[in-house]
């Protein structure tokens, strides 16, 4: 199964739209091999800036920066990203609606041994409850690459959480990605799966093995936080059962932006697989994702669960 790294796809994707537009700028958290934004680096330095490990200086300079009419791409770690600079996130960038991209690597429990410190487990819950946010977590690498450049087309702060690890292809180069637009990834009429991020190809897996059992099931790829397709949100909710899946807590990820819209327009059984009210730990990613529920086989059995 081939696999590419989200991070590996933004970084290419930021070289490739910095060849068409020269209003874009790349900062960085002194973490460009990691963020993988070293490939813009090399290609464009004069118009890379490492700003150190100085994330709330890295926010407000980015500001700056779009407010003088740049596109800046501001990357550093998710957790950083979100918990160290927020104060600089909510009030230079999202409330005055500043253009400034935010593209956050390493989120999840499968950043791996680096541990909980390391670990953004409520970075989405954070990001979508700040106003003017749109809030994308892409599924594999293709998405990724049209994410950052929808990112760059759409006027307004823009939140883009990727991953660590390699990741398998959903998506060629003949999918259209468009911001605020679930994608309907396999037909079903017995139950849906909304997914996000890594668990969208859990839950194609997740889908597979129930039909083997009889149950034809719904998978979306929402990934789109916010604005949230409510269309595809209640398209899914026809089925009679919706179970969510994300690589973040269950408190304010895509489950709970889906109950809010299913508690206000079309109540059906929900199921949450995600992290509980809990940081994680240091370990290997498949053991963190076995550990803490995250797996094929937890999709599957919420799914079997709500359908009993």
């Amino acid at each position: 199964m081939t696999k590419i790294a989200t991070r590996e796809a933004y970084g290419r994707a930021l070289a490739e739209l910095g060849r068409e537009n020269s209003q874009v700028v790349v900062l960085d958290a002194d973490l460009s091999k990691s963020t993988m934004t070293r490939y813009f680096a090399e290609e464009f330095p004069e118009r890379f800036f490492n700003m150190g490990i100085a994330e709330q200086s890295l926010m407000g300079t980015a500001a700056g920066l779009a407010l003088s009419g740049k596109i800046p791409f501001a990357s550093t770690f998710a957790v950083f990203a979100t918990g160290r600079a927020y104060d600089q996130v909510r009030n230079g960038i999202a409330y005055p609606k500043v253009n400034v991209k935010i593209a956050a690597t390493h989120a999840g429990l499968t950043v791996g041994e680096d541990g909980a410190s390391h670990q953004a487990v409520e970075d989405v819950a954070l990001m979508r409850a700040v106003p003017n946010m749109t809030v994308i977590v892409p599924a594999d690498g293709e998405e990724t690459r049209q994410a950052v450049r929808a990112a760059a087309a759409h006027q307004g702060p823009v939140y883009i959480r990727l991953g660590r690890p390699a990741v398998p292809v959903i998506y060629g180069e003949d999918y259209q990605f468009q911001i605020g637009r679930a994608h309907t990834l396999r037909q079903g009429k017995d139950a849906a799966i909304i997914a996000c991020g890594i668990m969208v190809a859990k839950a194609l897996e997740a889908a597979a093995e129930l039909a083997a059992a009889g149950l034809e099931v719904m998978v979306i790829d929402m990934s789109t936080i916010k604005p949230l397709d409510r269309e595809a949100v209640l398209a899914a909710a026809a089925t009679g059962v919706v179970v969510t899946a994300e690589e973040h807590t269950i408190i304010g990820g895509v489950g709970s932006a889906v109950a809010e819209v299913l508690a206000t327009a079309k109540p059906v059984p929900l199921a949450m697989v995600g992290i509980r009210d809990t940081f994680g730990e240091s370990g290997k990613p498949d053991e963190l994702l076995e550990k803490y529920g995250l797996t094929t086989r937890d999709i599957v059995a919420a799914v079997k669960r709500l359908t009993k």
